[in-house]
């Protein structure tokens, strides 16, 4: 698989990630639904070698299942995790509320200081490869913030520095704080918000990581206008999950199914070599609950799209996207 490397850091990784969001179980309807070590064991034999998780993914759980997974390859993995969403105190700006609990987005240096050592131990490693600020607030200044992420880095608790979810004054204030390599936004065929933004991350030699690459679920091409989700799925309260936008995406799909098809993709490989080949977007998280979807996911990291049929999907895409929430 193809690589790219991750900001000023030095750390290659591949071009397509595993993000493990629904790994955790939390707003994706649990998580007895199967193992989830051998589809990361798959990831990692496909070359997806990157491995994205976070605290707040089932309170922890999905960081202590990929902890489990690579305890035997540690030395083969890019490990990136996530600070800055707490749900055992009641500081910094509120979120949400769920499950009895609520989160609030918070990177003081003292609550990210506790935040790396849960990672670490729930990780069962010494060092992440790739740390980033999973939401922004208000209350803490972002030089404050950086200031610790760089003495973490000096202690060499982490290797790299990311954001996610910022903006571009976000990004400008971490860059004069110190060294920022990665920003991680959702992006994807029916995610165009931060379109605006690549062109700055690309001029400062930022790497961009899209997560939702697959519209939680949607560009697969398997979620059909019947479909339904248990309450505990966040799906089953999206408004691009009722069935008449998923007619309208069944639509945008089939008009893209003979692209996919002369290349030899499904319609889920297309959407993440599309995504790929945005410029600027430098590597993609997509989820995977099975060994095959690994394996279907990380063929599209070898997928060179021509410009002529990019133009053809932007077309289809601008054509549908307006009517899909």
């Amino acid at each position: 698989m193809k690589t790219r490397t991750l900001g000023s850091s030095g750390i290659e990784a591949p071009v397509v990630a595993l993000g493990t969001w629904a790994l955790g179980g939390w707003m994706w309807g649990g998580t007895d639904r199967n193992d989830p070590v051998p589809a990361i064991h798959a990831a990692i034999d496909q070359g997806m070698t990157m491995i994205d998780t976070a605290p707040i993914y089932g309170f922890g759980l999905s960081e202590e299942l990929v902890g489990r997974a690579i305890s035997d390859r540690r030395d083969r993995v890019v490990l990136a995790t996530k600070c800055g969403l707490v749900w055992n105190e009641e500081a910094g700006d509120f979120y949400f509320e769920t499950e009895g609990r609520k989160v609030c987005k918070y990177l003081a240096p003292v609550s990210i200081r506790r935040e790396i050592e849960a990672s670490l131990r729930r990780l069962n490693v010494d060092t992440i490869d790739l740390y980033q600020t999973h939401w922004q607030e208000s209350t803490t200044p972002i030089e404050d913030t950086m200031t610790e992420l760089l003495k973490l880095k000096d202690e060499g608790k982490i290797r790299a520095i990311g954001t996610c979810n910022a903006e571009i004054d976000d990004l400008k204030a971490y860059r004069s704080a110190g060294p920022l390599d990665s920003d991680q936004e959702k992006y994807s065929m029916l995610d165009r918000e931060k379109d605006a933004q690549l062109p700055y991350v690309q001029e400062q030699g930022l790497a961009f990581l899209s997560y939702s690459t697959l519209a939680l679920g949607l560009l697969t091409g398997k979620i059909g206008p019947d479909r339904t989700f248990p309450e505990s799925d966040l799906r089953s309260r999206h408004p691009r999950f009722k069935a008449a936008h998923l007619q309208r995406v069944h639509a945008m799909l089939e008009e893209l199914r003979p692209i996919a098809k002369s290349y030899d993709l499904s319609l889920a490989q297309l959407a993440i070599a599309w995504t790929l080949a945005r410029p600027g977007v430098t590597h993609a998280l997509v989820g995977a609950r099975t060994p095959g979807q690994a394996a279907e996911n990380a063929r599209a990291g070898d997928v060179d799209l021509s410009s002529s049929d990019m133009e053809q999907i932007d077309a289809v895409i601008a054509r549908h996207s307006a009517d899909i929430p």
